[in-house]
């Protein structure tokens, strides 16, 4: 008897470790998320989106630190495009990108959910040497013009050139990532540089003027980013997917405190780019309608907007549907229990705001 009473112990002990290193199995050992930028530092940082402020401050870090799960962010040179790459080679569980690239991503059949805005109605800027002649965007046909393809950055690009009657074929074009194209800019090797709010601290070292700003045409030229997830870890993780989306919105929610702003353009310019031109990037528009999560009409919209352009200009090759690609009960579940349903304003599809 005792013998049996033995055995039954060792096996109700062995199924306990058995269940216990199950669980502890299902729990990932590292979270790796992707950012469509360089960075800067060691280790690298970046700023201008609630991503980069959860980033900074250690958010996902500390709340999994418990769990003895690490967070990895890796940072790609190539932007949006590289992302991709890593995206297909799972070697990323979630990615912070830009619009396009994400489309482009969709077209090519990678299996993501787009699951919270993080960063959005972001302009681009256009600026030339300081001596140049050109004033206007109508001034660039023939010239030397630098975009990033492939990046968020295109299509805004397109619709501005498009605005002023030119295509991208009327400019020479040269694809330069953001650092090159500003080395380019500063050494006066391109005439034009599509940018974004770095052209800021060349432009107040007296290397460049800027000429256009893209969100002063209304929203439809403004840009968006997000946080996705690849669809491999959002069924195996669940959980762990909505923890992040939890530590995002509270990202969001400081990011978009006024009584935060001198704080947060302190926080991103340990990115390296300057408190100056994070005020300058900022000037005159709420951190809410900046730094705002939400998925509503107006994100869809673009979304949809960006893929329909990409056909038309034949970055991709069949139609990208996006019904269906938002997944947003993480985010309704997060603004439910942070108590911030009603913390910030939705927008229509034409960018106003829903009453």
């Amino acid at each position: 008897m005792r013998y049996f009473r033995l055995l039954r112990s060792f096996v109700a002990v062995a199924a306990l470790s058995l269940a216990t290193g199950h669980a502890y199995a299902d729990k990932p050992a590292v979270i790796r998320i992707g950012v469509a930028q360089q960075g800067t530092g060691d280790p690298p940082t970046f700023g201008g989106s609630p991503a980069a402020t959860v980033q900074l401050q250690q958010s996902l870090e500390k709340e999994f630190a418990a769990d003895g799960i690490k967070v990895e962010w890796l940072f790609f040179k190539g932007a949006g495009p590289a992302v991709n790459e890593a995206i297909a080679d799972k070697s990323l569980d979630f990615a912070f990108q830009g619009d396009l690239p994400a489309v482009l991503a969709r077209a090519n059949g990678l299996k993501t959910h787009l699951l919270i805005a993080s960063g959005v109605r972001t302009g681009i800027k256009i600026a030339v040497p300081p001596d140049s002649d050109v004033r206007s965007i109508k001034d660039l046909k023939g010239r030397r013009v630098s975009i990033f393809r492939g990046t968020n950055l295109q299509l805004v690009a397109d619709n501005a050139l498009a605005a002023n009657q030119l295509e991208e074929r009327d400019l020479r074009v040269i694809n330069l990532d953001t650092a090159s194209s500003l080395a380019a800019l500063a050494s006066k090797g391109i005439d034009a540089s599509v940018n974004d709010y770095h052209l800021y601290k060349l432009r107040d070292q007296g290397l460049a003027k800027i000429i256009y700003e893209s969100q002063n045409d209304g929203p439809q030229f403004t840009r968006q980013s997000h946080l996705l997830v690849l669809d491999d870890f959002d069924q195996a993780h669940p959980d762990v997917v909505q923890r992040v989306v939890n530590v995002f919105v509270q990202g969001a929610q400081w990011s978009s405190d006024e009584a935060n702003r001198d704080a947060l353009f302190k926080l991103w310019a340990k990115s390296g780019v300057p408190y100056s031109s994070w005020q300058a990037e900022f000037a005159n528009q709420s951190l809410k309608d900046r730094n705002s999560p939400l998925i509503d009409p107006f994100i869809v919209a673009r979304y949809k907007a960006v893929a329909a352009d990409a056909l038309k200009l034949k970055l991709i090759r069949q139609p990208v549907q996006v019904d269906g690609w938002f997944e947003t009960k993480y985010l309704d579940n997060a603004l439910r229990a942070q108590k911030l349903d009603h913390y910030w304003t939705r927008y229509d599809a034409a960018g106003k705001p829903l009453s």
